[in-house]
């Protein structure tokens, strides 16, 4: 019979499997009418899954593309259980946008890559503000709440390969 491995499984039932975890979240500051309803939905879960509010620090960048670097020193500490980044790029009139999420991309998988650290990339490319709005706690859901749960079950599920 194989082993199997489950982040998602709770070894804290009585207290939620974030408790006891210490997270960053760094949040791009551009387009902030939709990364604070990710933070908010963000942090929501973490606290209704057992995490402290004292164990979370909240780092606030200029924009998306500035998100890895931040990601990156938050990692390199030590501190943390696992990043959680989040940011909203929003196409305009030209190909900018690409540029930037896709440097958001590469730069957040590279930090999760060179230091072992669950690094959970949450940076929405949209085409309109109302797709980014139905994504930040609209009818498409809060992707803040999903970037916080795919931190819990990494950091649990790297937990248990060792």
């Amino acid at each position: 019979m194989p082993n199997v491995h489950d982040g998602a499984a709770n070894p804290n039932p009585e207290q939620g499997p974030a408790a006891g975890l210490r997270f960053a979240v760094v949040v791009s500051r551009f387009n902030d009418f939709v990364t604070a309803a990710l933070l908010d939905g963000c942090i929501d879960h973490l606290e209704s899954n057992g995490a402290d509010p004292d164990q979370i620090d909240i780092y606030w960048v200029p924009g998306a593309f500035e998100i890895p670097l931040a990601a990156q020193k938050c990692a390199q500490t030590g501190r943390f259980d696992a990043v959680i980044c989040l940011g909203a790029v929003i196409e305009g009139e030209t190909d900018h946008y690409r540029l930037v999420v896709d440097g958001a991309m590469h730069g957040i998988a590279r930090v999760s890559l060179d230091t072992g650290v669950p690094v959970i990339f949450e940076v929405l490319a949209t085409q309109t503000t109302a797709l980014a709005m139905a994504r930040a706690g609209g009818s498409a859901g809060n992707k803040g709440e999903e970037a916080a749960q795919a931190a819990i079950e990494m950091t649990r599920l790297l937990g248990t390969i060792a």
